[in-house]
């Protein structure tokens, strides 16, 4: 079991998204939380991928043609740190 650990804005966020994207980021969640990020490998739909840039040792998944889910990896323990769900806009916010 992987455990995902959200950032506080999240909810914030997740409040404004559209109720499709509320639904698919509690699929994305019980997906990495059973079988981990490789798991999200398997599912098309998502479009895993590592990011550049800013962004790096950051990855993205899709949750709609717009919404992404971005997190990270946590070292060797089974742990992903949900930084943001965002609408495709990848500027780092500080």
């Amino acid at each position: 079991m992987w455990a995902i650990y959200e950032h506080r804005r999240l909810d914030k966020q997740l409040s404004k998204a559209p109720l499709e994207v509320q639904k698919r980021y509690e699929k994305w969640k019980d997906i990495v939380e059973i079988s981990g990020p490789t798991g999200l490998k398997l599912i098309r739909g998502f479009r895993d991928e590592a990011l550049q840039g800013e962004w790096k040792r950051y990855r993205s998944s899709r949750l709609n043609q717009q919404y992404r889910v971005i997190y990270q990896i946590e070292g060797d323990q089974l742990m992903v740190q949900v930084v943001e769900v965002t609408p495709h806009d990848y500027r780092r916010k500080s």
